[in-house]
């Protein structure tokens, strides 16, 4: 069988006749007679309408399978020709990847440089984070066991540890020792593998933003560990409650953007606050993360509780994450002011409202401890707010006056809300456990006291400019 190469070649036919291979050969302007002469003179064959009918069949077959073949050399090429187009789409979207990754670290990069090099709370990740980093870890957890000195055991009860000392891995041995010194691995049946990979899973899942990082949680947890000691809770509420309290204060601020204020992430129509109907939405959002990672069998530390109990469980941390949008404080604690002074440690809805109150001092708990401790959250968090406020600017959004990098001074940042929200809370808290006032309430009145020295300093060195800058523009004159 053969093919030409062009319609307007001539046509090349080979015929196998008695075991003799002969060739055909006519051009396109061929008439049907001149084929068919052409056949009975190459064939030799004689000149019969049925013996011809037969020989234009298997020119007919022949002609249908050159035709074919034609037919899927052209499919195949045309197919090649489209994987050689994808693979050099492909190849352009991994060059484009490379760049968007190049990008994103001179970015982050950028970012850090501009937090001043600060090693403790480097600013690594945009608003929108490259994706959760809710992957499963089967592994051994990799991070090493420490071996706590009864110094640091005892350090760790107290508002005067020093939180600025310690490393990522020591941090999880700390959270870690906690759970297993309040008894809670035991309460829950924990797996300590899962623990483990759950306390990995968590520091994985918070950003690494000036202030709402990995160590504002391990910040919170050790307090609320302190507060359960100096007030005595192992003996006033349950272990459940316990575990409710630890686990909410680890949890409270996981896959924090950065962006803080509720009414920032409403007036943004950020993604989180569609998504909750302006509800609280950052809160909402960090339980969500919580018990994404506690759906992950390999992190699920309460895996042996019961459905129902796990059930209450979940809402009492829901609960107590929500507590935290500092939109609901007033409410909250007016609710507890009501309940404090014939409060019932056997009545389910006084211990919630406590629950709240706790895990609320622990959040803004850092000027309670010593200055040298707390000053360097200050700077973190005004970093954080100027942040945000730049970017409202930039977007025309309204600014809140404590944010406004051109407005605020650390004094006139603290001096507020020192007077005006934690005082007031922990002098309430105070009433039920009068031990706390040496420890915590003091220095937040010696707290309160440095700032207002700090401003009579600052606004005396600005009356003084002001009245240079006068006496220069006198003279001018």
């Amino acid at each position: 069988m053969g093919s030409g190469s062009s319609s307007y070649a001539p046509k090349t036919i080979y015929l196998d006749v008695d075991g003799k291979v002969q060739k055909v050969l006519f051009s396109r302007h061929c008439s049907p007679c001149d084929i068919k002469e052409l056949l009975y003179s190459s064939s030799n064959i004689p000149r019969s309408e049925d013996m011809f009918q037969n020989v234009l069949s298997q020119v007919a077959e022949q002609f249908s399978r050159a035709f074919r073949i034609n037919e899927l050399k052209t499919e195949v090429t045309n197919r090649l020709a489209m994987l050689e187009k994808r693979v050099e789409l492909e190849g352009l979207k991994v060059v484009e990847i490379e760049k968007c990754k190049n990008d994103l670290k001179k970015l982050r990069d950028e970012m850090t440089s501009r937090a001043g090099g600060r090693v403790n709370c480097p600013c690594k990740y945009i608003f929108s984070d490259d994706g959760k980093k809710l992957t499963p870890r089967r592994d051994v957890p990799s991070y090493p066991k420490y071996t706590l000195s009864q110094e640091t055991i005892e350090a760790l009860k107290k508002p005067t540890f020093d939180v600025w000392h310690w490393e990522h891995n020591e941090m999880l041995s700390c959270l870690e020792y906690m759970y297993h010194d309040l008894g809670l691995v035991k309460e829950f049946n924990m797996n300590p593998i899962t623990l483990k990979r759950w306390l990995l899973g968590i520091q994985e899942n918070y950003r690494s933003n000036p202030f709402h990082n990995f160590r504002h949680c391990f910040c919170v947890s050790q307090i609320m560990y302190g507060m359960i000691h100096l007030c005595n809770l192992q003996e006033k509420l349950t272990l459940t409650d316990l575990g409710i309290l630890m686990t909410a204060a680890v949890c409270h601020d996981l896959d924090h953007p950065g962006y803080t204020i509720t009414m920032y992430q409403i007036n943004a129509r950020t993604e989180l606050a569609v998504r909750y109907n302006d509800i609280s939405p950052l809160e909402n959002h960090h339980c969500a993360v919580a018990f994404q990672i506690l759906s992950l069998p390999e992190c699920n530390i309460f895996a042996n509780v019961e459905p129902e109990a796990f059930k209450q469980i979940r809402q009492a941390i829901i609960t107590l994450i929500l507590a935290t949008d500092m939109a609901r404080h007033g409410e909250i604690l007016d609710s507890f002011k009501h309940k404090v002074d014939n409060f019932d440690f056997t009545n389910e809805e006084h211990v919630t409202c406590l629950k709240m109150v706790l895990i609320k001092c622990c959040d803004i708990s850092n000027e309670v401890r010593p200055t040298e401790v707390a000053e360097p959250w200050v700077d973190c968090l005004l970093e954080e707010y100027f942040i945000q406020s730049d970017r409202e600017k930039s977007e025309g959004l309204p600014v809140a006056p404590f944010m406004d990098r051109d407005k605020v001074t650390k004094p006139t940042a603290q001096i507020g809300f020192i007077k005006f929200v934690l005082i007031p809370m922990f002098e309430t808290v105070m009433k039920l456990f009068p031990q706390i006032e040496e420890i915590m309430v003091q220095p937040l009145r010696d707290s309160r006291d440095h700032y207002e020295e700090l401003k009579q300093i600052d606004d005396a060195m600005t009356e003084k400019k002001k009245t240079e800058n006068m006496s220069l523009g006198g003279k001018k004159k």
